[in-house]
This record gives C-alpha cells, structure tokens and sequence, in this order.
C-alpha cells in the first residue's frame, strides 16, 4: 500500500498527523504530506509500513476534503 497528499485539495487541518502520527505531518508550506516519500515524478508517494495501514484508512477515511490518496499495490506483498 501507498499513499499520497494531494496538495491542491488539503486545507492543512492535521487530522491526517494526529491518527497517523508516523506517516503525515504538516510540512513548510502549512498543507499536509508524507513523511519518507518516495519521487514518484512530481508527486510525492510514499510507502506504507504493515503495522501503519489501518492508521493510514482511517486518515484517508477522516479526511474533510478527501485529500489523502490511498495506493493499492498492483503486486501482492
């Protein structure tokens, strides 16, 4: 599984930081992202831990304006 900030639609809220403390935090620029991103072109994608997953859901799932993006890998794991 991985996971992505879409920064034009993240309002910066942090309610992504405070369920998933490992994965998001709030960067310079006061919006929401990922913590150990990967490059994935222009955006920034990162992969997520087992153990962070439903952390990661219930971000994803609380987020007011749906700005987190969760990547099901293609690949079993």
């Amino acid at each position: 599984m991985k996971v992505k900030v879409k920064k034009d639609t993240c309002i910066g809220c942090g309610a992504c930081t405070v369920i998933a403390d490992h994965v998001f935090q709030i960067g310079d620029d006061g919006l929401a992202e990922v913590i150990h991103p990967i490059e994935n072109e222009s955006e920034k994608i990162a992969n997520i831990p087992n153990e962070e997953k439903e952390n990661v859901i219930d971000a994803s799932e609380s987020c007011p304006t749906g700005a987190i993006e969760v990547i099901e890998n293609e690949e079993h794991e």
